[in-house]
């Protein structure tokens, strides 16, 4: 007996197939607390840009993450305290979510898989003037698309 050499009738298995599907993006990771990718705020010291030591660790994670799922995309969002000018903490807030992404990328995270935004004083805790509370609004806060 002869087998057909394009038989229609079995159906085309590829040793590689590109899908749509989030299979690949290990979101359970993202979302176990004992993991450290479920910390997900870098925190800036007053009127600074600059990620510190302390975070170094956090943001080398999140950035091996996408740079081992290539399907994965997050923002960085850029936020301040309420002192300074709306615009000025807008300028800095972007500059701080800037300051994260450049780290990721020389970490292996790639451009397009990162998007900042700078939400400036909008999510400040305005009811709070205390250096405490103030401290809590200087950050960059990550999140994934399809989490």
């Amino acid at each position: 007996s002869s087998t057909p050499i394009n038989d229609v009738s079995k159906p085309n298995n590829p040793s590689v197939s590109i899908t749509d599907d989030d299979s690949d993006l290990d979101l359970a990771s993202l979302r176990d607390p004992n993991n450290i990718l479920s910390k997900r705020s870098i925190y800036f010291d007053y009127d600074k840009d600059v990620v510190k030591a302390e975070y170094k660790d956090l943001v080398a994670a999140h950035a091996k993450y996408v740079s081992s799922h290539p399907k994965a995309r997050m923002t960085l969002t850029g936020n301040t305290d309420d002192r300074g000018s709306r615009e000025y903490n807008v300028s800095l807030g972007q500059r701080r979510s800037v300051s994260v992404k450049k780290a990721m990328n020389i970490l292996g995270a790639q451009d397009a898989q990162i998007e900042t935004v700078s939400f400036g004083e909008e999510k400040a805790d305005t009811s709070c003037k205390n250096d405490a509370c103030y401290a809590k609004d200087r950050r960059v806060d990550i999140s994934y698309e399809k989490e």
